[in-house]
């Protein structure tokens, strides 16, 4: 709950599209502890939409329109292409303003290092929206595999797949993997992040890249084999290309197993403009519960209610209260380097002992999706 007595945080929103429309510009009017001050977008018809929706909002063609006015605000949402990040919050940093910064993080391992010792010297918290941390699917999993239900963990497989055949005229379709392009670093930062929350550090990795649909400048076909070092094998899959969808979730204990279909719902409803603190919101149907146990003995297991907006209440804690971050951005940079290894082609063998092991917890470089 937000404290009344404290003034609301003023919130720029940098980048209005899939990433500012139907994540952060939501997210952060629903949370009584922000206010949305500002919408960055060069693009004259998302302008005015975000005109039309927001209108207590100043809507700014430029980032530096928004930085002129920094004494205005608290903190800065990035939601723009991944080869403009460290640049733009580089830039928030040096203005005072506290920064969320969108998945990939950066480009680059390097660039992520220095965003954080940036931070650090400014003294101003930096984080990153992993928002799938919060998906009721992952949540339930995540509970699965803490208390103990399905023993010790020897298989785990996630997939994010969907038919695109036609790819569209988007930043995404013209980005290579050198400016964050192609689906390791759009998905993958959300699947890596969830396997390593789940079991621990990466010792091994071995992956498959491919590009299948014209007009594609980056790999549309992903599949990455982890082994982390509690001994569980991780296969995760992304795929631009699938006709059919293999199992969301998958995962294989000593004691029983846990299979789920279909992605958490969050992002469709609110990019059909439910309210994240709308009664329904989050809660997957009955008919769409995974089933848990061991074959010939299975039953619909409840997921657990999806939640993105407690990343903005954890955040707001951390800014008011100096509690912890709702993402270290560590865990990003250890995700980048993961991806940088499969892009190089370079075995990983032992080289990631840092990554967190918990379980518990165009004219201006402003403007993108999701």
């Amino acid at each position: 709950m937000a404290d009344a007595a404290l003034p609301a945080l003023r919130t720029a929103v940098v980048g209005y599209g899939v990433s500012g429309r139907v994540f952060h510009s939501p997210l952060i009017t629903a949370d009584p502890a922000y206010s949305l001050d500002m919408i960055v977008t060069g693009d004259p018809s998302r302008a005015s939409d975000a005109a039309e929706r927001y209108p207590a909002a100043s809507v700014l063609a430029s980032v530096d329109d928004m930085l002129a006015r920094a004494d205005e605000l608290d903190l800065v949402a990035i939601g723009t292409p991944p080869a403009t990040h460290a640049q733009i919050a580089t830039a928030a940093l040096d203005a005072g303003l506290d920064v969320v910064v969108d998945k990939p993080f950066t480009v680059t391992s390097a660039e992520g290092r220095a965003l954080i010792a940036r931070a650090e010297q400014r003294g101003r918290r930096l984080t990153v929206f992993q928002n799938r941390r919060w998906d009721g699917d992952f949540l339930t999993v995540q509970e699965l595999v803490s208390t103990g239900r399905l023993g010790a963990v020897r298989r785990f497989e996630s997939r994010f797949e969907w038919y695109k055949p036609e790819v569209r005229a988007t930043w995404k379709a013209e980005a290579t993997a050198q400016h964050g392009g192609g689906i390791l670093f759009d998905l993958g930062t959300h699947l890596i992040d969830q396997a390593v929350r789940l079991f621990g550090p990466i010792v091994d990795v071995t992956a498959e890249l491919g590009v299948n649909r014209p007009g594609d400048r980056a790999d549309d076909d992903a599949f990455v084999a982890l082994r982390h070092s509690t001994g569980t094998i991780s296969h995760l899959w992304m795929n631009s290309l699938a006709p059919q969808f293999g199992p969301r979730f998958h995962v294989l204990g000593s004691r029983g197993g846990y299979t789920s279909h279909g992605l958490d719902g969050q992002e469709a409803a609110l990019d059909r403009g439910v309210s994240p603190i709308d009664a329904g919101y989050g809660t997957t149907p009955a008919d769409r519960w995974g089933v848990l146990g061991v074959e010939g003995s299975l039953a619909p297991h409840p997921t657990l209610r999806g939640d993105y907006g407690a990343f903005y209440r954890l955040l707001a804690d951390s800014i008011r209260q100096g509690g912890p971050l709702p993402v270290d951005p560590m865990d990003s940079v250890s995700v980048l380097e993961v991806i940088e290894r499969i892009h190089a082609g370079t075995p990983l063998r032992m080289g990631l002992d840092h990554v967190d092991d918990r379980v518990d917890d165009r004219t201006t470089p402003n403007e993108g999706q999701r």
